[in-house]
């Protein structure tokens, strides 16, 4: 079944939003909370159509037959030259034909270029120009003579999914940048873990301006937690605030449709450096990823999804999540958001709900939304870029690819632009 890292069995399956704070750094109140924060959230949105159909224009122009047609698990990187890296999960590739579809229906459908199933590979990466125009899609070698993942599989089996990226010195104070990119590392699994059981998290090492992947290292290791229910992959967001960069992850247990929110921090440019990471225990940072407790614990109607997104509004700290207490197939429609001021909390909401708009489908009931992502370096007008990805999950007992596969607009990021207002505690 295709889909990406944000969706979990029951119903929830990514943001490293290495970006300076947008508004100049903030006063610090002698307590050394900071001063003059209140409550945010998203009080306005709009759809953003031209991203939304710059991706429908790339995936659809079967210039090649190894570029991207679909894909989740959206996230990006502005490049030093301006150019932006967009970061994917799950991803097809292949030929896109003109409606009808085989089931006779109004819908751009995926094949195979040799007639077959169309090729689905665990990640790639695809490089929008200066413009905004999309202009290729970064992929590794070969994999039974097509096209591999951009970051290759593990060896012993499992996959890698990207999730947040940073520009970064190669080294602390060098003038030569790289690209860091946080993976997630799943190791194949069955029943509640069918999507992937909880492994590590990695760091991997993109030359510039080439993206020449240079090699990959394991920041957080699965001998920390034993239990990979309780296991935390960090990089579903993050944020470079002063002198550090803080790393937002979620445990992933089998039995709950929500997950908690943990944190780690970096010293800034240290990302692939495991020995720099400390991990919040509540009060305190500790050496020891198995030490780490959540920030915002999952219960009732808290709680986030294994993929969410943090950015600075101003002295705020704001948190948009997948909608988990909504229950069932509800929590796969709607978002929701998180305020606080300072990225281990207190953490205050959720607050309000937003529905974003769907694709339209025969079983609309079975189409979900999820990985809701902050692109905050295509911020506009005082207004966020916000992706969204979709996908088929239904109904129970029918194969989702063939459906994904028959209307490709079920299986693409889809783009809102969000405004921040006040919220209360």
């Amino acid at each position: 079944m295709s889909k990406g890292p944000m969706i979990r069995t029951a119903a929830v399956a990514a943001l490293l939003l290495a970006v300076a704070p947008l508004w100049g750094p903030p006063r610090v109140a002698p307590s050394g909370r900071v001063a003059d924060c209140t409550g945010r959230r998203i009080a306005s949105w709009s759809v953003d159509s031209g991203y939304t159909a710059e991706f429908a224009r790339y995936g659809d122009d079967n210039a090649r037959m190894d570029d991207w047609t679909g894909g989740d698990g959206t996230h990006s990187v502005r490049l030093p030259d301006g150019r932006t890296l967009w970061l994917f999960s799950d991803t097809f590739l292949d030929r896109i034909q003109p409606p009808p579809n085989p089931q006779g229906q109004k819908h751009r459908w995926r094949t195979a270029d040799t007639g077959g199933v169309p090729l689905l590979r665990h990640n790639s990466a695809v490089v929008m120009s200066r413009s905004g125009r999309l202009e290729r899609t970064l992929t590794g070698g070969p994999a039974a003579g097509a096209p591999g993942p951009f970051f290759p599989d593990p060896p012993g089996g499992g996959w890698r999914w990207p999730v947040r990226a940073s520009v970064e010195p190669r080294t602390p104070g060098a003038p030569e940048k790289v690209v860091r990119v946080l993976l997630w590392h799943r190791a194949p699994g069955t029943g509640p873990w069918i999507f992937g059981v909880p492994h590590a998290t990695e760091v991997a090492t993109l030359s510039l301006p080439a993206l020449r992947l240079e090699g990959i290292t394991e920041t957080v290791g699965p001998a920390s937690v034993a239990d990979p229910g309780r296991r935390v992959l960090y990089g579903a967001a993050a944020v470079r605030d002063g002198g550090w960069t803080y790393v937002f992850g979620s445990d992933d247990p089998p039995s709950s449709p929500a997950s908690s929110a943990f944190l780690a921090r970096v010293p800034a440019g240290r990302l692939a450096d495991r020995g720099s990471w400390r991990f919040r225990d509540g009060a305190h940072w500790r050496r020891q990823a198995g030490r780490a407790g959540p920030v915002l614990r999952a219960g009732g109607r808290r709680g986030v999804g294994s993929a969410f997104s943090v950015v600075r509004d101003g002295p705020a700290w704001v948190l948009i999540t997948m909608d988990t207490g909504g229950g069932g197939a509800a929590g796969m429609r709607a978002l929701t958001s998180y305020w606080s001021c300072s990225p281990f909390g207190p953490w205050h909401g959720p607050n309000g709900r937003l529905t974003p708009p769907r694709p339209p489908a025969p079983d609309p009931q079975h189409v979900a939304v999820y990985n809701p992502q902050i692109h905050p370096e295509f911020t506009a007008n005082g207004e966020f870029l916000l992706s969204y990805d979709v996908n088929c999950l239904g109904p129970p007992g029918v194969p989702a690819d063939p459906r994904v596969n028959g209307d490709v607009e079920l299986y693409r990021p889809r783009f809102l632009r969000v405004r921040m207002g006040p919220a209360g505690r």
